[in-house]
């Protein structure tokens, strides 16, 4: 079982599942395909990613233009703070965004449609992010937003030394989404 918690933005959900704790450990479920679908969330998962971080790597506002992809993910290790941007120019949110903190201690998920931008920062060593996907992963279309776009205000810089971030040198040359939507790339 699952308890599915809207957030402030359309379709971006927060995923609490159930579980089941005893004297050997635990036991969860993390993905039904038909709780979710009654749930609305209505995605074939094709591509499974995993990854490993020291503490305070900011992995940057990534997307595809082409095969995008909703996202499932959930930290099984450590913790992050996980945030969905929406660039969706119809829906009534575009450009706004929305965070949560995800760790193995909690246990959430967080649900990301596409038409977002996805990023998170470690907050521990050793956090091992995994998640699921609804498209395969295409180095072609893949876009980032620069990391400090004054534009989408993003308030975590007041919760976090940026002397601290671990930022890749990609992640360091993205454009800013204003230059991402002068050039229509989506």
């Amino acid at each position: 079982m699952f308890n599915f918690i809207a957030t402030s933005i359309d379709w971006l959900t927060i995923i609490e599942p159930q579980v089941f704790w005893d004297e050997r450990g635990f036991f969860m479920e993390t993905y039904n395909e038909k709780e979710f679908k009654n749930a609305w969330i209505n995605v074939n998962f094709i591509q499974d990613n995993h990854s490993k971080s020291k503490a305070w790597v900011l992995r940057w506002l990534h997307f595809q233009t082409i095969n995008t992809q909703s996202k499932l993910v959930r930290v099984i290790s450590g913790s992050v703070y996980d945030v969905a941007v929406d660039l969706r120019k119809n829906s009534s949110t575009y450009w706004k965004w929305y965070w949560v903190v995800l760790s193995n201690e909690n246990k959430k998920q967080f649900f990301i449609p596409k038409g977002f931008a996805h990023w998170f920062l470690t907050l521990e060593d050793d956090t091992e992010f995994v998640y699921k996907c609804d498209d395969f992963y295409n180095p072609v279309w893949d876009w980032g937003i620069k990391y400090d776009d004054p534009d989408l205000n993003i308030d975590w810089w007041k919760y976090f030394d940026i002397n601290k971030l671990i930022i890749s040198e990609k992640d360091k040359k993205q454009i800013t989404l204003k230059d991402f939507w002068k050039n229509n790339l989506f």
